[in-house]
């Protein structure tokens, strides 16, 4: 991954306005519940929610479940983490401790297992957040004996909740964990995949319809005028000597079949063009074909797959301009098939770059401009074509001689229009007849390059469809990279700062998209970026400090950190607004300084799906983006500056005693 670090980064960092981005919407089922479901099903969905973090809609989806009497230890110990994870014990609203009371009462109800223990460490771990100056090894004894699961489960989802001498006795493992699986499972090579768009399906251009009624309804009537026509003569032919006509008649029929017989091989092939999508699709420099925003960039798509995938001893300029015709039929050709209002090029940048090595692969095997070379017509064919017509036409000249040849006055007369109705009625059945086999053979030889082109194209479809599922990573392990990216963007810091968890009152982190990245989520899930900007608050007794960098979520590296410092009651004014529709706003402003704005982008509207509401898209966005939790600090220390310390300092935690 190529990094330009000297590309300009302060506007994105502390003056960020992110525009509306394009996105990628994978159409997945993962968190689709039936307005019917089961209380199971809803448990099962909430847990996958929690996992792939976006807790505030697993809190929903498991409490509905819970409302629908399905409850236990494991529904409950799920639905305590989805209750914390992502927030501080400020972040609770008084119902919600009530709730978190009542279930504590529960646990002693139930029967013993190992969701019950984890389920009891949770709450110890809360209780001696609440109780200043407790002795931590007991409890974190008691964590480190639980299973893998439960154990990962709760360090994970009270990250922020932990905090103080509690949080630093846990943060070496946390960070370990974090090294080990920042990597893990090929990120470097996949995570690319997650933003690619859900290729559209094969097309190819179904044949024109045929041209020939108007010829084949001409046909019959001229064909009896030649007929009549011919008899006529022949038979003039025979009353005026039969012995000579007899010999002329045979000769006649003979030039007859042979005419119709390599005739219909040379003058009944339709006419190739060099590329045969040419004679589909019009063509670029024609009025009717119209140059729009997509068929530009399906012209860029196609000179940057042709330059890179190109025949050996070609320079990327050579072949573009060896084959500037073939692309610029193709491209008229994609363009027309996919042109829908929904439909962006790199949905078809499947296609583009198959029909590259196709070209390419036709060059090799030397049928690049014409792919039945083979077919053309013989030399043999030509010669035996002419000279069946030239004996027809002698023989039909010696039978109107024979036929004038001592006859009555009548006679030539009769005879010159036989021959002359023969000739026109000859040449019109010949024409119509040979246009309908030309049509005939149109419509078989583009009915087989249609059905050959849409099972290449398929094939390659289900080839690349299937390499991206493959490749693409789950919401798990998209949610699992981005949050050791976090851990370690925050001890990057700390050790910075020299601070250690004992010097924090809390933390918060808050991730917006860089203006230059890509996005993408799966159906009613957050959006996912594949570049960030993270900015992380480190509440001290003496103030706060920012530190805020790009993150590439490709390959895990970061440019362009900034640092700032400042007293509680420098921050004068945080003003939040908020437009489901548009946007969230935050704005910052310090006594020294001028104003920042930061915006932090949801889901727009056009590209919602009909079964998803906006204002559940928008908080799930704001709630995985940290905005929430971050919105309510900033806000609550610019309303009281220096004495929200003493609110919210460590001492004053007793209040939030749950298990007390």
């Amino acid at each position: 991954m190529n990094h330009d670090d000297s590309a300009p980064y302060s506007s994105a960092a502390y003056n960020s306005t992110i525009g509306i981005q394009a996105g990628v919407v994978h159409d997945s089922n993962v968190y689709f519940v039936h307005p019917d479901a089961s209380p199971q099903e809803k448990y099962r969905v909430g847990v996958q929610l929690l996992e792939d973090g976006v807790p505030s809609r697993a809190r929903e989806m498991i409490t509905d479940a819970i409302a629908h009497r399905y409850d236990g230890t494991e529904v409950r110990f799920h639905w305590v983490l989805a209750m914390l994870s992502a927030r501080t014990h400020h972040d609770l609203t008084a119902e919600e401790v009530g709730q978190l009371r009542y279930a504590y009462g529960l646990v002693r109800d139930f029967a013993e297992d190992k969701w019950k223990e984890a389920l009891r460490v949770t709450f110890d771990l809360l209780a001696v957040l609440s109780t200043a100056g407790s002795e931590t090894g007991p409890v974190l004894k008691q964590l480190q004996d639980l299973p893998l699961r439960q154990h990962d489960a709760i360090l994970r989802h009270l990250d922020v909740m932990l905090t103080g001498g509690l949080k630093d006795d846990l943060w070496a493992e946390t960070l370990g964990r974090a090294r080990a699986e920042r990597f893990d499972n090929d990120r470097v090579l996949r995570a690319w995949a997650y933003f690619a768009p859900d290729p559209i399906g094969a097309r190819a251009v179904q044949p024109r319809p045929s041209t020939a009624a108007a010829a084949k309804a001409a046909l019959p009537v001229r064909a009896v005028l030649f007929v009549i026509s011919s008899a006529l003569l022949w038979g003039l032919a025979l009353i005026a000597d039969p012995a000579q006509a007899t010999v002329e008649l045979p000769v006649a029929l003979g030039a007859g079949l042979t005419a119709a017989r390599f005739g219909i091989r040379w003058w009944g092939r339709e006419p190739k063009p060099s590329f045969t999508a040419e004679a589909h699709v019009p063509h670029p420099r024609d009025p009717a074909f119209a140059e729009d925003g997509f068929t530009k960039r399906v012209r860029h798509s196609f000179d940057h797959y042709f330059s890179v995938r190109r025949p050996q001893g070609f320079t990327s300029d050579a072949w573009l301009a060896h084959t500037v015709q073939i692309r610029s039929s193709l491209a008229a050709e994609i363009a027309d098939l996919y042109r829908e209002k929904r439909t962006g090029v790199e949905q078809v940048d499947w296609l583009i770059r198959y029909l590259a090595e196709d070209a390419r692969d036709r060059h090799n095997s030397g049928t690049l401009f014409d792919r039945r070379r083979q077919d053309r017509t013989s030399v043999r064919t030509k010669v035996l074509a002419v000279a069946a017509l030239a004996v027809l036409g002698v023989a039909a000249l010696a039978a109107f001689g024979t036929a004038v040849t001592g006859a009555a006055q009548p006679r030539p007369l009769w005879a010159f229009l036989a021959v002359l109705g023969a000739a026109w009625s000859g040449h019109a059945t010949a024409s119509r007849w040979l246009e309908v086999r030309r049509e005939e053979r149109r419509l078989d030889r583009e009915n087989q390059e249609y059905l050959e082109q849409l099972t290449a194209r398929q094939i390659a479809y289900q080839r690349w469809k299937s390499f991206l599922d493959e490749k693409r990573p789950s919401e798990l392990e998209m949610e699992t990279w981005l949050t050791c990216d976090k851990t370690s963007f925050v001890d990057e810091a700390l050790r910075h700062h020299r601070l250690t968890w004992r010097d924090l009152i809390t933390h918060t982190i808050l991730m917006t998209p860089s203006p230059s990245s890509k996005r993408g989520r799966v159906r009613r899930g957050p959006w996912r970026y594949s570049r960030y900007v993270f900015r992380l608050f480190l509440f001290t007794q003496d103030g706060i400090r920012e530190i805020s960098s790009e993150f590439d979520f490709f390959d895990g590296t970061r440019k362009n950190e900034q640092r700032i410092s400042y007293r509680f009651d420098a921050l004068t004014s945080v003003q939040v607004t908020e437009n489901a529709d548009v946007g969230y706003d935050l704005e910052l402003v310090l006594a020294n300084g001028p104003a920042r704005k930061i915006r932090v982008k949801d889901a727009d509207a056009h590209q919602l799906a009909p079964t998803e509401n906006s204002q559940e898209i928008s908080g799930i966005n704001l709630s995985a983006a940290g905005s929430t939790h971050t919105f309510r600090l900033l806000e609550g220390i610019a309303a009281d500056g220096k004495s929200w310390i003493e609110r919210h300092g460590p001492d004053s935690l007793a209040p939030f005693q749950i298990a007390g």
